[in-house]
């Protein structure tokens, strides 16, 4: 069950972030179904006018989850109740090939904000200089970008990031059995990060 005040938080928050992004929100829901589904339809539909630059779509959970593996481009930003949302994150995860480069947010109100790896702590690799600290590092831009509103700084870890995955730089989770090539550990990922990041910031 959900008020309309429960609802209200996370679909404007879904619609700020959309404005900083393709400008896109996807209400993922049962409505054909659920009576809850359908007062998460009619929140969205009275936040919508707030925003008029932003496309408002619906589509229901089951189709939601096979549409983010098939063509997961399509979204941008999608909202939803909790238990769908749980379901979507696990589908989502599988999509990068591995948990080490999802990072994830719990985010509260105002500025107080979580962030932390999706997956979690990975206490077997403790120690090991295996991990690879993609999401981590990701987790961090999240909470420039959410808690600070320091979106240009967050923007240079990203694109830091995905440059270095562009090079071919690899940890062990996330190596390809076709690519022929040596995996480094915490440490030489994470310094190969810092260097692209100091790299672009020269060409700023």
């Amino acid at each position: 069950e959900y008020t309309v005040d429960q609802i209200k938080p996370p679909m404007k928050f879904a619609f700020e972030t959309a404005m900083k992004r393709s400008k896109r929100v996807t209400v993922v829901d049962k409505a054909n179904v659920l009576d809850c589904s359908r007062l998460w339809r009619r929140v969205a539909e009275e936040i919508k006018p707030e925003f008029p630059e932003v496309k408002l779509e619906y589509m229901y959970v089951d189709n939601a989850a096979m549409q983010l593996i098939c063509k997961p481009s399509q979204f941008d930003v999608i909202v939803t109740a909790n238990l769908f949302g749980d379901i979507l994150s696990d589908t989502a995860s599988v999509i990068p090939g591995s948990l080490g480069l999802m990072p994830s947010a719990s985010l509260g109100s105002g500025h107080l904000h979580m962030f932390e790896p999706s997956g979690g702590s990975a206490p077997d690799l403790e120690g090991k200089n295996l991990a690879n600290p993609i999401a981590q590092i990701l987790s961090g831009s999240m909470m420039l970008r959410y808690s600070f509103g320091l979106d240009k700084e967050a923007t240079l870890i990203e694109k830091a990031v995905e440059e270095v995955l562009g090079d071919g730089v690899r940890t062990g989770d996330i190596v390809l059995p076709s690519e022929n090539i040596p995996t480094v550990g915490t440490d030489a990922m994470g310094d190969a990060i810092v260097k692209k990041m100091e790299v672009l910031h020269s060409k700023d």
